[in-house]
């Protein structure tokens, strides 16, 4: 079967993709920039790639009009805090058009459990986009989901933070909501089952896993996975704008992201019983075993996706190909070179640079900066990084974004997504036996030049350091 897949870089996509291809399907990608999606793994496998923006009607055309089903997947939660609902809907419109005058015979979409008369803005635009969505020239089969519990998952990874981070919580009541958390691996068991099964078509259900458990319960069940022993008490005082701050501070969630969290978690979501599971024969997992499932692939270093990559950023909005040339005029350079005697063995500690590994030289100091820029609303160093050694264009990796990452030619290049007066690059490569560190800032008008003045005898300490531990070979270096 012909399947277009929309969302193919989002957390779930990337993790859908393997499936459709090795069940033997040809499967046609979109995506906003085809850097961001790495192909090599699928050699020899019918797979297409196909650049669009579903904000752009007319780039939807590009769309081969012989598919015959199609996963819609395109969320945009983390992008605003008000105006994610008119971009989630504008981009069901898009599809729906296009979609329309194509083969299409099934649509898919992965929405979120909305059983309340009160919802919140997410789910709110959740349920709007199904309706939107619904025609008469395709059926449309809606899986809405739980809280989703997988390596690299939101949740996963906010439960992760605060649970490992903090012995003791006070933390918001809504703790107390109850939910109904379903594995990533049943999750795509349910969207590979219901392809082209006629007995979900113009249906919606709701899936999770077989428990409903409070917030707190997930919580403190994380932590028994973890061998640690914590301590929460729920307080009636917590706003959610004071709820908000402290997701944002403690976990690796971003500022706009969190209040879409909170807004939602104060809202119960358990699924209305259906036949599906019975349906698709799927052995649900519990909430303990997807957790454990999660830390093995951790463990192996084996993470397809993370929410942090995936979700929306200004960097990927503009499209990375329009970053990957760094400016020269008007800009402020520090750059610096060192020889190398082993290129293989300095281009490996290039690529395992930041997250757990930190920054090699002063990281106190990283890890400063960072914290200021969280107290601004930037994102700070806590995204860490997917794979301890692994790096692809569009991940994150602690307050940057990577561009373009090429082990064979030995350059990584790296765009700042802090908060700052202007534009930030930072440069790696090795030529000729020679290690190369190039930090580029663009100035935004005098507050960005009396920025990068002051803060010259830092980077004077900081990237010094950096180059010499990365090379260990050479005790000084030059300073253009």
């Amino acid at each position: 079967m012909k399947i277009l897949l929309t969302g193919t870089t989002g957390y779930i996509g990337r993790r859908l993709l393997p499936v459709l291809l090795n069940a033997g399907h040809e499967v046609v990608c979109c995506v906003r920039d085809h850097r961001r999606l790495d192909v090599s793994p699928y050699a020899n496998q019918n797979l297409q790639v196909l650049e669009m923006d579903f904000l752009d009607r007319s780039s939807l055309d590009k769309i081969p009009d012989d598919v015959e089903a199609a996963y819609y997947l395109i969320h945009s939660m983390s992008a605003s805090t008000k105006d994610f609902q008119s971009m989630e809907e504008l981009s069901a419109r898009n599809f729906k058009e296009r979609i329309e005058n194509t083969a299409v015979r099934q649509v898919i979409y992965l929405s979120g459990i909305a059983n309340e008369a009160q919802l919140s803005k997410h789910l709110d635009s959740r349920r709007k986009v199904e309706q939107l969505l619904a025609s008469q020239d395709y059926h449309l089969t809606t899986l809405r989901a739980a809280i989703i519990v997988g390596s690299g998952s939101a949740s996963f990874e906010i439960i992760r933070d605060l649970v490992e981070k903090l012995p003791v919580m006070v933390a918001p009541r809504w703790l107390n909501t109850k939910s109904q958390p379903i594995g990533i691996r049943n999750v795509l068991e349910y969207l590979k089952g219901v392809l082209g099964n006629e007995a979900t078509y113009d249906k919606s259900f709701d899936i999770g896993g077989p428990e409903i458990l409070t917030y707190k319960e997930m919580l403190l069940r994380f932590a028994n996975v973890r061998g640690l022993k914590r301590k929460i008490w729920t307080v009636p005082v917590m706003t959610p704008k004071l709820s908000s701050y402290w997701l944002y501070f403690v976990t690796s969630t971003t500022y706009k992201l969190a209040v879409n969290l909170v807004d939602s978690m104060k809202i119960e979501v358990i699924c209305q019983e259906n036949d599906l599971n019975e349906l698709l024969n799927i052995r649900l997992m519990t909430y303990r075993q997807a957790v454990e499932l999660a830390f093995g692939k951790i463990a192996q270093q084996a993470v397809p996706s993370s929410w942090i990559d995936a979700q929306s950023s200004e960097v990927l909005t503009k499209g990375i190909s329009t970053l990957v040339e760094v400016p020269s005029y008007g800009c402020f350079k520090d750059r610096r070179t060192l020889p190398v005697s082993d290129e293989n063995q300095v281009i490996d500690r290039i690529w395992a640079i930041g997250g757990q590994n930190g920054w090699y030289y002063a990281n106190w100091l990283w890890a400063l900066r960072g914290f200021l820029d969280k107290l601004v609303g930037g994102v700070g160093l806590r995204r860490g990084r997917k794979s301890p050694t692994q790096i692809s264009a569009g991940d994150s990796l602690d307050f940057w974004r990577v561009l373009y990452a090429d082990k064979k030619e030995k350059r990584l290049l790296l765009y700042a997504e802090m908060k700052l007066p202007g534009e930030a690059w930072l440069e790696f490569k090795i030529k000729g036996g020679v290690l190369y560190q190039t930090a580029t800032f663009r100035p935004l008008g005098i507050w960005g030049r009396l920025y990068w003045y002051s803060i010259l005898p830092l980077h004077g300490i900081i990237f010094q350091g950096m180059i010499q531990k990365i090379a260990t070979s050479v005790p000084s270096s030059t300073v253009e």
